[in-house]
């Protein structure tokens, strides 16, 4: 299991030539990363110091929407791939990526081949690109293309917080929302959903709307789809509420299934 500390803990320990060969590809390097790139055992220090509370103050308090993004990627790219194949999954990538078989193009700041030799490619969705992808400058290491994950309108909105986050959650209270989170489990789009719920396409997307506004799903669009996934805050929601665990689910017209149950046999027994 990758953790932050591990990562830190990786580039601590990597040789003093590879911090030179690695920093060498900087166009220009300030004089104070000099004894970082000789091994100098209190810089290198200092930067693992330095990433650890970068990723405090910039990155932690961002994670649960850092991971809502990438996880709604994956679904989109995960549906392509079942629908079409690896070519469907290629195609589906454009306008950052452009499939040509059997050559991959993207707009790149220097001009640059990256040759497979029979070797697999390993994708990665990312908050931190913009425009343009960015692949590993070490070519003996796996061929790696990190690129930027699909950014709408409100790509950065985060969960509200507060009297904000209260009126949010309230408008996500209640059988049919509820039902909605459910169905969003494995990903799916508004279409999907509607049919999934069995409620209208336009109560199912308003419904998908209130759950977004309270950071329980992300949504991503894609063309003319919209696909949404649970955020991790609408995992754990999921996972903590055991009322709508395994044999308690709801019906599209919010009607607990056990108590509808208990009453036809109620009704049943009375029959008898």
């Amino acid at each position: 299991m990758y953790s932050l500390e591990a990562g830190i803990d990786a580039i601590l320990a990597a040789p003093a030539r590879r911090l030179r060969a690695e920093l060498a590809v900087l166009p220009t390097a300030p004089a104070w990363i000099r004894p970082l790139a000789e091994g100098d055992l209190a810089a290198v220090t200092n930067l693992g110091r330095a990433l650890l509370g970068y990723h405090q103050v910039a990155i932690a308090p961002y994670w649960p929407r850092i991971r809502a993004l990438v996880e709604a990627d994956r679904a989109v790219r995960a549906r392509s791939l079942l629908d079409g194949g690896a070519d469907g999954l290629l195609h589906s990538m454009r306008p950052t990526l452009r499939w040509n078989p059997p050559v991959l193009e993207a707009d790149y700041p220097v001009e640059r081949d990256v040759h497979l030799d029979g070797r697999g490619l390993l994708l990665i969705p990312s908050v931190f690109c913009w425009r343009t992808p960015v692949s590993l400058i070490d070519p003996i290491l796996d061929p790696t293309l990190v690129y930027p994950v699909s950014r709408g309108a409100e790509w950065w909105t985060v969960a509200r917080t507060g009297q904000a986050a209260d009126r949010a959650l309230a408008r996500v209270l209640g059988p049919g929302r509820a039902l909605t989170l459910r169905m969003v489990e494995e990903g799916c789009t508004t279409g999907e959903l509607a049919r999934r719920t069995g409620l209208a396409a336009p109560t199912a997307s308003r419904n998908a709307t209130a759950l977004r506004e309270a950071g329980l799903i992300a949504s991503l669009r894609t063309a003319n789809t919209v696909t949404h996934v649970l955020t991790p805050l609408g995992a754990a929601l999921l996972s903590a509420d055991s009322s709508y665990g395994p044999g308690h689910h709801l019906s599209p017209a919010g009607t607990d299934h056990r108590q509808a149950q208990a009453g036809r046999d109620r009704s049943a027994a009375s029959a008898l």
